[in-house]
């Protein structure tokens, strides 16, 4: 594993080294213990999109780690002047020992990768949020005792999430049920390649009662994501049906678990009562991007 720019390129032995590995850094995290083996690292942050998880958990992440993180907006570099992305890649290889890219185009990620000579870490795309689901597994391996055979219902927008969850299912034995309104289904082609290589583990709903039936996991996100706000009245009439409420929930088995990647807009995609009822683990879920971004950038960076 070079980069990680998509689930899709990991093999389930990488994933599986990666929650392995996220298991024993959050126990010596919790034990109060130092642990510093990228002690001398410096990690670049270029960030285009606002961040409050991701940010947060790649700082304390490499900090806890023994590095130091350099965060970098579109204003801090020559990039929002004009500079290539090839140019500033070969340049930032110089300087640091890996970069987290939260940005808009998957393109951007995947060629800043091409020319970069060190690790390059996809911090979320309009395509793809990898780091997000695979501490999602983790968390699911958590709380469910492992992976395999699990249920995830995907509720709402087909967005990064929904893709990279798509992308998971191919690599693991993870059933995964897809409930979207008309037009708002995930990346066509990453569904049609998700379809063909997982088979009947991937089934797309437009009832999300059917999606949540057989559901270990009920999962959501918000209905109007970052660059898409000029569609939020539209889409807010549109993706009523999809809310994650108790008459939803009444369809669901009884030990279902609740996530959500954040941030939530409360009374829209999900209710206050749920996301702050017994069956949720949504805080869980973000504590453990902390501890699977340390995993990674440990395997990445040392």
């Amino acid at each position: 594993m070079k980069h990680l720019l998509s689930i899709y390129d990991l093999s389930r032995a990488e994933i599986e080294a990666i929650l392995s590995r996220a298991t024993y850094l959050k126990q010596v995290h919790k034990k109060g213990k130092s642990y510093q083996p990228l002690r001398g690292k410096t990690l670049g942050l270029i960030f285009d999109k606002s961040s409050t998880r991701t940010r947060i958990s790649f700082e304390v992440g490499i900090y806890q780690l023994g590095g130091l993180a350099l965060f970098l907006s579109s204003k801090d570099t020559q990039l929002g002047r004009g500079e290539t992305i090839a140019d500033t890649a070969r340049v930032m290889s110089r300087y640091l020992d890996g970069v987290v890219i939260r940005t808009f185009k998957q393109e951007t990620v995947e060629e800043f990768a091409r020319y970069a000579t060190i690790p390059v870490i996809n911090g979320l795309t309009d395509l793809l949020h990898p780091c997000q689901i695979l501490s999602d597994i983790f968390t699911i391996t958590e709380k469910k005792g492992c992976f395999e055979g699990i249920t995830v219902a995907y509720i709402g927008d087909g967005n990064n999430v929904a893709n990279s969850w798509v992308n998971a299912a191919v690599k693991l034995p993870i059933f995964l049920h897809l409930a979207c309104p008309e037009g708002y289904e995930p990346d066509g082609e990453i569904l049609r390649r998700g379809l063909s290589e997982a088979g009947d583990r991937i089934k797309l709903y437009h009832d999300p009662i059917i999606a949540v039936r057989e559901a270990d996991i009920i999962y959501t996100d918000v209905w109007t994501s970052m660059g898409k706000e000029e569609e939020y009245e539209r889409r807010i009439t549109i993706f009523r049906p999809y809310q994650i409420n108790r008459e939803l929930l009444s369809h669901a088995k009884k030990d279902y678990l609740i996530m959500h990647c954040l941030p939530a807009h409360r009374g829209e995609e999900i209710t206050d009562e749920i996301i702050e009822g017994i069956h949720s683990i949504v805080f869980d879920q973000a504590e453990n991007r902390l501890h699977v971004q340390k995993a990674i950038l440990e395997m990445l960076l040392s």
